[in-house]
Order: structure tokens, then sequence, then C-alpha cells
């Protein structure tokens, strides 16, 4: 008997291999947060979307309801290069190779995991031909004195910023307190009802 679950439907036979439609599954961007003016980026999380555009948006609705910041970007998560993780007192900046540089340059952000299990954080720009030379010239700058476990660096261009258009977006948030968590006072409002039960 033929399922009328899509879920079903749509899995393929034993030894048959079915062919994804183009919008069956969406691409993976990764979301980056400035929680106030002069603060770093740092990485809040991934996000589904059919392209970068939509990405900006459903990363705006996903990451920023429910705290105040200035500015977000996304970006396509295969457009991340990664060094390797380490792990004890040996820096991510130590397995990077050496390699050529090339005579084509272009910016590159550069990410540190500062501490294992926390999130990456912007650390700066640097110039180079790729993301392994990225990585080498950010050693130099950024790799000097603290350990780093991994070490992310993501092609300018391929970003999508909050430009000064978008800046509205944010500009309301402030008064819209309903979208702060601790405006809730969900503490209080439990004290409150056990007084009420109790008497």
């Amino acid at each position: 008997m033929k399922s009328l679950d899509p879920r079903v439907t749509r899995l393929p036979h034993i030894g048959e291999v079915k062919l994804k439609k183009s919008l069956d599954q969406f691409g993976t961007f990764e979301v980056f947060v400035q929680a106030k003016e002069g603060k770093a980026f740092q990485h809040e999380g991934a996000i589904h979307a059919p392209n970068l555009e939509m990405a900006y948006v459903l990363a705006k609705e996903t990451f920023t309801r429910r705290f105040t910041c200035v500015s977000i970007y996304v970006v396509d998560t295969r457009d991340v290069f990664v060094s390797p993780t380490t792990e004890g007192n040996k820096s991510a900046y130590d397995l990077i190779a050496k390699n050529v540089e090339g005579t084509i340059k272009q910016t590159f952000e550069i990410y540190h995991l500062p501490k294992r299990g926390k999130l990456h954080v912007h650390v700066g720009s640097v110039e180079a031909s790729s993301p392994e030379a990225a990585m080498i010239n950010a050693k130099e700058l950024f790799g000097t004195g603290k350990i780093v476990y991994n070490i992310w660096a993501i092609e300018h261009n391929k970003i999508r910023f909050t430009s000064s258009e978008d800046k509205d977006l944010w500009n309301t948030l402030p008064e819209k307190k309903f979208r702060d968590a601790s405006d809730y006072k969900g503490g209080d409002k439990l004290k409150e009802f056990l007084e009420r039960v109790k008497n």
C-alpha cells in the first residue's frame, strides 16, 4: 500500500538512488552577532535557508528576537575555512603550515576560539591570497601570547553584512521590552503565585 506520508514516499527503495529536488534541502549558513557598537562580532549559530538573503532574514528572526543587538552578518558554511582544533596547551596556529603567497590578495576576517565550549570571536582582518595564507598572516598579528584552540578565516566578500539601510531593523528593539526575556519577570510571577496559593 502506498503511504500518504511524504516523509515515507520520498525515501528511496532498497537499492534505488533517488536524486534530491533542488529545494529539498536548504543550505547551511553561519550567523555572527554584534551585541553593542564597538564590541567584537561573535559566532551565534547556524541557520538553514535557500540563499544568502533569506539566511540573513531568518538569522535576524532566530537570533535577535530576544535581545538587543546592533548588527549581524551571515556567510555560507562552505565559505568558512577552518583550522585543525587543538587540545591542552597547544595553539591552533602551531598546526598551520607555511604556504606560498599568491599575487592577488583579498581581505579575510579572522575568528578565534579562545576556550573550548565557547563561541568563536572576531579578532581582526588580514590581507592574503588564500585562507591558509590568511591564517599565517593572522598568526603574526593575533597569534602571540594566548592559546587559540581553533581559527576561522572567512573571505570578506562572501559575507552578507548589515548595511546602513538595514540598521533600522534594530532601532525599535530597545522599546520593545516584550522581546527581552528578563522583562517577563518569571521569578517574580512565580513568587506571587506561590504566595497566593499559600493564603
